[in-house]
């Protein structure tokens, strides 16, 4: 079916990046514009610009005469990102623990009794889901509009690669204790404690996706 949108691209772009981060379009996959506009029943011109949004946000790269291909998260993207990510989630969750109301508190923890329950169930897709609406809401809490957007634009390329991670050994637990750490600074509104526990999280989050470099490292060398 044809898509119908006030801005078209914006909806093309939308669709391209969920199948982007479900793997559906892999890593280093090549994004065949003819048959992309056939499945979507569109024209070249709104893919083009569609493809120029997910270029600008880091998610596709445009390479002269060859075309657009899905990007690849390397090593060196991920040590330049996380250690901003973890200064401006730890704000967040900081800013989260002074603000949150007492429904915003029992919203969160339901959010953390749906994640205990993914993890005791290792469903690792519903599990990731949780975890990222958990993220979100403790943005929002925050309360600031900059630190949301700049979070949200780096956010969208290590959703390339931090799903991997909770496929290493012991590491679904070790995130969900992470995560109840956090939420038992965020429940006592000790901000100190929330931004700390968050900075781990996501410092523990970026050495097993190391680790998983390394392993894969290893295994093509032997």
């Amino acid at each position: 079916m044809r898509l119908i949108s006030s801005s078209l691209h914006d909806e093309v772009a939308q669709q391209l990046r969920e199948r982007i981060f479900s793997g559906e379009l892999t890593p280093g996959s090549f994004l065949d514009e003819p048959a992309l506009a056939e499945q979507m029943d569109i024209s070249r011109t709104p893919l083009r610009e569609a493809l120029k949004v997910l270029t600008a946000e880091g998610l596709v790269r445009h390479e002269p005469r060859r075309g657009c291909f899905v990007n690849e998260v390397t090593e060196q993207d991920l040590d330049e990102i996380f250690p901003v990510l973890t200064m401006l989630e730890g704000r967040c969750a900081f800013e989260a623990a002074l603000h949150a109301s007492d429904a915003d508190l029992q919203a969160l923890e339901a959010l953390h009794d749906k994640l205990a329950r993914h993890a005791r169930a290792r469903r690792i897709n519903d599990y990731y889901a949780a975890n990222y609406a958990i993220h979100e809401a403790i943005i929002s809490l925050a309360g600031n509009r900059w630190l949301a957007q700049v979070i949200g634009d780096l956010r969208k390329i290590v959703k390339l690669a931090r799903l991997q991670q909770l496929h290493a050994p012991g590491r679904l637990e070790e995130s969900l204790a992470e995560h109840q750490a956090v939420f038992a600074a965020l429940r006592t509104r000790d901000a100190a404690a929330a931004e700390a526990a968050m900075r781990v999280h996501l410092e523990r989050q970026r050495e097993a996706l190391r680790e998983l470099a390394r392993n894969r490292l290893g295994r093509r060398v032997q």
